[in-house]
């Protein structure tokens, strides 16, 4: 059985530096090593492995099945240093801790990046990671302590998470200039469902709402392009392609000032709340239980539970 002691870091950056290129030489150019050390170190782990890592080809190397998940392995392993590296370089320059914070588009666009820099201001020795997820995966981190704190929509299921509301935000549907809903104060859903949609990717909590809400109309939602941010989103639509339903946080006013139109969503559904959620308050750092209370604006209370 193979013991952790048998690998070695640098071994294992050779070896990806290897996969990404196919090719000792181009890695060894990259490593600023000799081809014969980088040869010696791939065959070093190949021995400690036992089995081959490439198939020697006559252009270049291509991972064996063993090499491929090496190689998923040692991504992992690196940046678990990495992380580890700059964690501990925080401490070293006085940083107090780290709060790690996964969050939903809407949040991520809308909400805090005016929140936490009013946080960090205040708290400038407490370093915040920011990671931008779909809503399901920002409870999944939490709930499997990958995350310390996490924003969601409120129609994710959450089981075993402290809920905090965080904010409340409104849906608006985004249409050309020359489009027949451009003219409009306001419209219901049903009343877009006659045209082409671009829409976020699957698994969006968004999207999943849209496609909810069209289904109990017993409507069918035409999504023509789906693509992975409210940014995207815009740019499609100011191609043409389609309309699109955001928040209206999410719609900068160089696009309305570009022609695009915002027309108020007059449908309940489109008045939605954000959750901020944590596994349990009262085991929370106290760098995360600040940066919690400050987010949603009060005191918890984590003598006995939230």
């Amino acid at each position: 059985m193979l013991k952790p002691t048998h690998f070695d870091l640098q071994s294992l950056r050779i070896f990806m530096l290897v996969a990404e290129n196919g090719s000792v030489t181009r890695a060894s150019e990259k490593a600023h090593m000799t081809m014969s050390a980088v040869s010696k170190r791939i065959a070093d782990l190949e021995r400690t492995v036992d089995c081959p890592l490439f198939q020697r080809l006559p252009r270049g190397l291509m991972l064996t099945a063993a090499g491929h998940e090496l190689m998923r392995h040692a991504k992992s392993v690196l940046e678990t240093v990495n992380r580890m590296s700059s964690a501990m370089g925080d401490f070293a320059i006085g940083v107090r801790g780290h709060v790690r914070v996964w969050a939903n588009t809407s949040a991520v666009v809308q909400f805090l990046p005016a929140d936490l820099a009013a946080f960090l201001s205040k708290e400038p020795l407490i370093r915040i990671s920011l990671e931008e997820k779909l809503s399901h995966e920002v409870v999944d981190a939490v709930m499997g302590g990958v995350a310390d704190v996490g924003v969601f929509a409120d129609n994710v299921h959450a089981p075993g998470l402290q809920k905090y509301q965080y904010r409340e935000d409104s849906l608006v549907v985004l249409v050309p200039p020359e489009h027949p809903l451009a003219g409009l104060a306001e419209v219901s859903f049903a009343d877009t469902l006659d045209f082409d949609f671009v829409g976020l990717n699957q698994g969006s909590s968004l999207l999943n709402r849209m496609s909810e809400a069209a289904a109990t109309l017993e409507r069918v939602l035409k999504l023509r392009i789906q693509v992975t941010s409210f940014d995207a989103i815009c740019r499609m639509i100011e191609a043409g392609l389609g309309i699109g339903i955001l928040p209206a946080g999410a719609v900068r006013q160089e696009i309305l000032v570009a022609g695009l139109r915002a027309v108020r969503l007059s449908d309940p559904w489109a008045n939605r709340s954000l959750w901020l959620g944590v596994k349990d308050a009262r085991v929370l750092q106290p760098e995360a239980l600040k940066l919690v209370e400050h987010l949603c604006g009060m005191e918890l209370d984590v003598s006995g539970g939230a």
